[in-house]
């Protein structure tokens, strides 16, 4: 009986370690797929995702002298203007994507690009959408850097999201240019470990 029982005890022990290593593994995999972006030719690139879970986009950042410069690529998104911004929290919880939290705004300015109080950092020109639910978006903003460290980085402690809006941004009310719901979010950086 005691090989039997020790044989039982090792059993279970490498049972229970199996498990604990594949929920290790489950878990990595998880937050390599949803908070981690990727990277494209060395630029960050995130998924973007709608309030069903469905990826409809990809952002693209890059930084050179001119600026940090945003590409978007959709497909399955409604038609018109939508506000775009990135946002001060690396969350993206469907369906309403309120986890991202307010406009990224590290200086204290006001929203709206043509608000002369501000524009809060994360403030970009209104996403087009066409009538075939696609879209091709291009920007380039100064306000903020993907490099970690500076005041205005995107990797910030809180991590930022991107977020599209269900209506265009007026550009000029605060807190947010009227925007309305949020539709499709993408994490940019996800929320830095604590201490």
């Amino acid at each position: 009986m005691g090989s039997g029982a020790s044989r039982g005890v090792s059993s279970a022990a490498l049972t229970f370690r199996a498990l604990l290593g594949g929920a290790s593994l489950l878990l990595g995999m998880y937050s390599v797929a949803f908070a981690q972006p990727a990277t494209q030719g060395g630029a960050p690139t995130a998924d973007i995702y709608d309030a069903n879970g469905q990826m409809v986009g990809t952002a693209t950042l890059t930084e050179d002298a001119n600026g940090v410069t945003l590409a978007v690529q959709g497909s399955g998104m409604p038609l018109g203007e939508h506000g775009i911004h990135f946002h001060e929290i690396g969350r993206c919880d469907p369906p309403n994507f309120a986890t991202a939290g307010e406009h990224f705004n590290p200086t204290g300015m006001e929203h709206g690009l043509q608000n002369p109080r501000g524009p809060h950092a994360g403030d970009l020109p209104n996403l087009t959408v066409g009538t075939d639910g696609t879209t091709s978006y291009t920007t380039t903003t100064t306000t903020v850097t993907p490099a970690p460290g500076a005041p205005n980085s995107l990797q910030w402690p809180n991590g930022t999201a991107l977020v599209i809006h269900s209506n265009a941004d007026d550009e000029k009310t605060n807190p947010a240019g009227n925007t309305d719901g949020r539709i499709a979010c993408a994490v940019i950086a996800p929320p830095q470990p604590g201490p």
